[in-house]
């Protein structure tokens, strides 16, 4: 049998509030799976989770 790859993930954590920015950084967040500070989530590491990530880098921290 061939071993399979593990998908990479990416830790998000929310640690700024959305409150104050404008309605399409706060639809990225909630689209992210975050809706409280410092609840962290894992999402597989693709360029459409990258992109989200870099719209509202100022409001994460991430790590891999």
């Amino acid at each position: 049998m061939a071993e399979q790859k593990q998908a990479k993930t990416i830790r998000i954590k929310l640690v700024r509030s959305p409150i104050g920015y404008t309605e399409s950084q706060k639809r990225t967040v909630i689209a992210l799976g975050l809706s409280k500070l410092n609840q962290i989530v894992e999402k597989s590491d693709n360029p459409a989770v990258r992109g989200m990530i870099n719209t509202v880098s100022h409001m994460l921290e991430i790590s891999e």
